[in-house]
């Protein structure tokens, strides 16, 4: 198992992985279309973007924890 202090590193690349694999792949096929090397182009977007939005993630997450933290009230 994975120490707990890691949680928010891991929650990031976990959530960053998946939301760039959901958006490359409508960008892709919206872009390319449905075709045989579709899959393939899929991944090489994926891996790209992948590799933009975990440190976006990582940069944008304590901002985005302190905006919600601001618009939000404890009942």
């Amino acid at each position: 198992m994975i120490a707990r202090k890691h949680a928010p590193l891991l929650s990031g690349l976990l959530l960053s992985g998946v939301m760039s694999l959901l958006v490359s792949g409508v960008a892709t096929l919206r872009a390319a279309g449905l075709s045989a090397t579709f899959l393939a182009t899929w991944m090489q977007a994926w891996v790209t973007a992948w590799g933009l939005a975990f440190p976006a993630v990582l940069l944008a997450a304590p901002w985005t924890r302190r905006l919600v933290d601001r618009i939000t009230r404890t009942d």
